[in-house]
């Protein structure tokens, strides 16, 4: 995700996606080696993660909505299909929906690392997100942009969760994965930085602490990145749909297009208090598209999520005119609202008798929509 900022078409953007191998009932399959040799072999490219029960696809860069999502489509196919040949179910869930107790890590020492320092804080390792990269001019301009992108990551949590229905249990939350995920010391919101001095300090004493090992475990919502002059957005559960995936990561982009013009024009981000920003998570995690949130900017006021969708978009629709891309938001927004996000899908089969096999057969379904 290298490269300079297009000033034509705005930052290019791209999308990490990680999905689940399970069999019919949900139960995690550990076969992720063979899905990666039989993609290879159609001549695409996937990676594996933290347990051999799933992988990851990853975008090129694109410069708008239409060919991030032909690229989104084309590699949720190819591993569904490699999947399918290795004799398992691929599905976007951020959590298996069936099974009972943690797989295996991968043998690397990497790995064994975190389980040997952290413990259970590691038990969910089957767990799926959605990491957006968007092109930043420096350094300076990513951590500013993730102050300003801070206030908006429960909405963000929210529009993507896709974790209710967990090893055969409705959790009653919209995204458990990110309750769990938040137990890992380098992980939730991040800190509000003055500046990359600051944000290095903050990195530098995890590091230290012992509460990472390397610069790869930076788990924060918003993280500079250390290769690139790219910010990465990581709040998201892993969208149930294609159409999720490129409607989420293009508000994003736009976000991060609106936080940059603020920084153009010497504006600081507001201080949202950590302790109502985690809050505000926890709220979005719990509640969902459906429910109600924390309006962190009009003095915690709780309304729905549904309202505090429409006040982002406002607030983004410079941003999302200049690139090109607000009619189609607009008409993309309108279909969610009707069909719901993945922990509705998710809910919505669970009802159907309380059957994991009735889940993922949605969530299938919804990966290759």
């Amino acid at each position: 995700m290298g490269g300079e900022l297009d000033a034509a078409s705005g930052p290019s953007y791209g999308v990490e996606e990680e999905f689940l191998l399970v069999d019919k009932a949900g139960r995690p399959l550990a076969l992720s080696p063979e899905v990666v040799r039989r993609a290879a072999e159609q001549g695409v490219e996937l990676q594996l993660e933290t347990t051999f029960a799933q992988v990851e696809v990853a975008t090129d860069k694109a410069a708008s909505s239409t060919a991030l999502g032909e690229q989104i489509r084309s590699l949720r196919q190819a591993a569904a299909s490699s999947a399918r040949q290795a004799g398992a179910v691929l599905v976007a869930a951020a959590l298996p929906p069936g099974g009972s107790g943690p797989g295996p890590l991968r043998g690397t020492d990497r790995y064994r690392w975190m389980s040997d320092r952290l413990g259970m804080v590691t038990d969910e390792r089957e767990n799926c997100g959605c990491h957006v990269h968007v092109e930043v001019p420096s350094r300076d301009a990513a951590i500013e942009v993730s102050n300003w992108l801070r206030p908006w990551l429960p909405l963000m949590l929210a529009l993507t969760a896709n974790s209710a229905i967990y090893r055969g249990v409705n959790t009653r939350h919209a995204s458990w994965r990110n309750v769990m995920w938040s137990r890992w010391p380098s992980a939730g919101p991040p800190p509000y930085f003055e500046a990359a001095a600051d944000y290095d300090r903050a990195v530098t004493m995890l590091l230290e602490s012992g509460a990472m090992l390397d610069h790869g475990m930076v788990y924060w919502h918003v993280r500079a990145s250390t290769r690139f002059p790219t910010v990465e957005v990581r709040v998201a559960d892993v969208p149930a749909t294609a159409a999720e995936t490129v409607l989420y990561a293009t508000l994003v982009r736009a976000a991060v297009v609106a936080a940059l013009a603020r920084y153009e024009r010497g504006e600081r981000a507001p201080r949202v208090p950590d302790h109502m920003l985690r809050l505000a998570c926890w709220s979005a995690a719990r509640e969902g598209l459906g429910g109600h949130l924390i309006d962190i900017a009009n003095c915690g006021k709780i309304v729905t999520t549904v309202h505090l969708l429409g006040v982002w978009l406002a607030t983004l629709r410079p941003a999302l005119e200049e690139l090109g891309e607000y009619g189609w938001v607009c008409n993309e927004l309108r279909t969610l609202m009707r069909e719901g996000n993945g922990a509705m899908r998710q809910l919505h089969a669970w009802q159907s008798g309380e059957n994991t096999a009735d889940v993922v057969a949605a969530l299938a379904a919804a990966t290759l929509a």
